[in-house]
């Protein structure tokens, strides 16, 4: 099986799902849990032991969704082409519909057609099981806790590609092969160009520029380039407005230049060869 690793959804796509549904399933009770076929990694416990519990608040975690109950939390992952739907009339689930969480304000469904996504139960953050997934994750960008000086002296630390050290997500989580692609291009940066040998005065226009283009895609309902859809099964509609991101061939918007496209990992790279220097 081929899976196109261009296409997961990225921070943007996943704050976007949080904002759809996180205010309506606030404070419901659960009704009852259906597992379907199995996800990337299993629930954790038996799905009767959530009947009855209260969903407190929905959260962000990087690419993961922590839904707080009065008693534990689940921890969601869209995998490569998941979405979530949150609905008082959902019908009857389909093939692709791995993880229904009834609750007395809806019903919460994973549509998971490559079942690369997750619904994991953790008794608190702090777990052994919730630290798996969580403890490696890089800091938030869209916080105050995304600093400059911190965000500098990792780049300098690291002396792989910028583009792969954005992707790594362990100095900061969420910025995925889009978004990475455009932040580079705004802040003038080759993809190919060495983190370490990145001055304070780039790191601080990539910093700039990260924040910015984030921003930006939760403003426009992120990126649908496949499946994705918010919980409300709205589109996004980011993509419409790419500088560089699957734009190969195409003339630069700034120069005119046209747009190159190579791999790194398993990842396309598109950049602009006269906007952005290495």
């Amino acid at each position: 099986m081929v899976v196109n690793l261009d296409a997961m959804p990225e921070l943007p796509e996943v704050e976007v799902t949080r904002l759809s549904f996180a205010d309506r399933i606030k404070d419901a009770q659960i009704v009852s849990v259906r597992m379907g076929k199995p996800l990337r990694w299993p629930l954790g416990c038996e799905e009767k032991m959530l009947h009855g519990r209260w969903v407190r608040g929905v959260r962000r975690r990087g690419k993961y969704l922590l839904l707080d109950l009065d008693d534990g939390l689940l921890l969601l992952h869209l995998g490569m082409s998941g979405s979530l739907a949150f609905s008082d009339t959902p019908g009857l689930p389909g093939v692709h519909d791995h993880f229904d969480m009834v609750t007395s304000k809806g019903t919460l469904r994973l549509h998971d057609p490559r079942r690369f996504g997750a619904v994991v139960f953790a008794t608190e953050e702090a777990s052994p099981v919730a630290q798996k997934l969580l403890g490696h994750l890089g800091v938030e960008p869209l916080t105050d806790a995304f600093g400059l000086t911190a965000f500098h002296a990792g780049l300098r630390a690291r002396s792989a590609p910028i583009k792969q050290v954005l992707l790594a997500g362990d100095l900061v989580v969420g910025v995925g092969n889009i978004y990475a692609s455009e932040a580079l291009f705004l802040a003038g940066i080759r993809p190919t160009t060495r983190a370490s040998k990145i001055s304070l005065v780039r790191a601080g226009r990539l910093h700039r520029a990260i924040q910015d283009v984030l921003r930006r895609a939760v403003q426009q309902g992120g990126s649908t380039l496949r499946d994705f859809s918010n919980a409300q099964g709205q589109s996004g509609y980011f993509q419409l407005e790419a500088m560089v991101y699957g734009r190969e061939n195409q003339t630069c918007r700034t120069c005119g230049t046209p747009i190159q496209s190579i791999r790194q990992g398993q990842r396309a790279t598109y950049f602009c060869s006269r906007c952005q220097r290495p």
